[in-house]
């Protein structure tokens, strides 16, 4: 006799994963990775022995003598930090400790949504953040973009039709700091057109601001949670915005270390959500004593190996594609977002190319309105090197050209 376990299993579960994992491809243009090379190891280890000797034996106790908030050295250091580059004023006590920022944005679905709510994101965005609204069955509105990032104008009027249809919008999602996936950066001015219609609309911002460590054109501006700090104060309500950071960008991404900085009211009733026992313990002591010495030096030397990796990024595309790859050059980050012609349906291509050790992000999967940008593509070049950065690319020309006649004609540079 026979048992089926997946009989017991839930009937609302996700689709199971395609294969057990055996290698990333070749050329890996996915994901969040960051390069190898650009991995602090020897200043990571001399941290790591360091603060075990001296003070490894609060690992006896859950959240380090620093409660359940996360080691409150390293919150300490965010708060400085977010101080110095993003003018925000909170401090240590405003800051939560997350496993990454997936944990920071499930625990603010949770605090915040219930039946009947909504939420606003833009139109193309984070996949892993809609992702995480369909499995809560919470519908989401998409606004339109350009290179300055919300089009404010088309937000009022999603506020406004939602106000009329008698279903407010709960939050508006937003990635205003290199954005992902366009790699742009909101301006001042639509900070604050944003926290306008946020009052006016009576809703909260959720300010996703995973990538701004690593934006190498232009000046940072003032984080949108650090606009409304001031207004805030002065009329004596709360902070309309819950802002999430994360260190997988600008250090690592198997760290698993996020955060997010928000009031206290807000934070108090996260905490009790949070029922991991605590995000590793390691990791913060170990991510403390780096930072404060070499956090700084660190994300100026890895802005400059990002920007380099995309200049050549943009020279593969442009030799190997031409005209035909649409995209906007990206003030920062480790994405590039690409328009192909509307005869390229980037799912398949992803399937192809995947088989020929090629791993691309179809747009579909980065964007509210997912059949609208089944044309759309994003590359990833925080991972691979400048050599993989250019063989994967004219490897993936032969193959779009084979699958779409797109390019028409393929550069000598590409791979059979």
């Amino acid at each position: 006799m026979t048992f089926d376990v997946s009989a017991l299993f839930r009937s609302d579960l996700p689709a199971p994963a395609p294969a057990k994992f055996k290698a990333f491809p070749p050329y890996n243009f996915v994901g969040g990775h960051n390069d190898a090379a650009s991995v602090p190891v020897e200043a990571l280890t001399a941290a790591a022995a360091r603060i075990i000797a001296q003070e490894g034996a609060s690992l006896a106790t859950y959240g380090l003598n620093s409660g359940p908030q996360g080691y409150r050295p390293l919150r300490e250091f965010i708060a400085g930090w977010m101080k110095d580059c993003a003018g925000m004023q909170d401090t240590a006590d405003e800051v939560l400790i997350t496993s990454g920022s997936l944990q920071a944005m499930d625990l603010v679905n949770q605090l915040l949504l219930g039946p009947g709510d909504m939420v606003v994101a833009e139109e193309a965005t984070y996949g892993g953040a809609l992702t995480r609204l369909s499995r809560l069955g919470m519908p989401y509105l998409g606004v339109r973009l350009d290179d300055d990032g919300i089009d404010m104008t088309h937000l009022a009027e999603l506020l406004e039709a939602q106000k009329q249809a008698g279903k407010p919008v709960k939050f508006i999602y937003t990635i205003p700091t290199v954005q992902n996936p366009t790699g742009g950066v909101m301006p001042l001015e639509r900070r604050h057109q944003m926290l306008d219609l946020a009052a006016r609309y009576d809703c909260l911002i959720f300010e996703d601001d995973c990538y701004a460590d690593l934006l190498w054109t232009g000046t940072r501006p003032p984080s949108i949670r650090a606009l409304d700090a001031e207004a805030a104060k002065a009329e004596g309500r709360a902070n309309r915005v819950i802002y999430c950071g994360s260190f997988s960008k600008s250090l690592a991404p198997a760290l698993r270390i996020g955060f997010i900085m928000a009031d206290w009211p807000v934070l108090a009733q996260m905490m009790p959500l949070k029922t991991d026992g605590g995000t590793g313990a390691l990791d913060q002591m170990v991510l403390a004593e780096f930072c404060k010495d070499h956090f700084a030096g660190h994300v100026r030397q890895l802005r400059g190996q990002l920007k380099a990796k995309c200049d050549a990024t943009i020279q593969a595309l442009e030799e190997n594609f031409g005209t035909v790859a649409e995209y906007t050059v990206p003030l920062g980050g480790i994405f590039i977002w690409i328009t192909l012609p509307d005869s390229v349906d980037t799912t398949k291509l992803a399937m192809e190319a995947l088989k020929e050790g090629v791993a691309i992000n179809p747009g579909a999967e980065w964007a509210v309105n997912g059949p609208d940008n089944r044309n759309r593509m994003r590359l990833c070049f925080g991972h691979p090197d400048e050599a993989e950065i250019r063989d994967g690319i004219a490897r993936l020309a032969v193959i779009c050209h084979r699958e779409f006649g797109v390019p028409e004609r393929i550069s000598n540079t590409a791979q059979p």
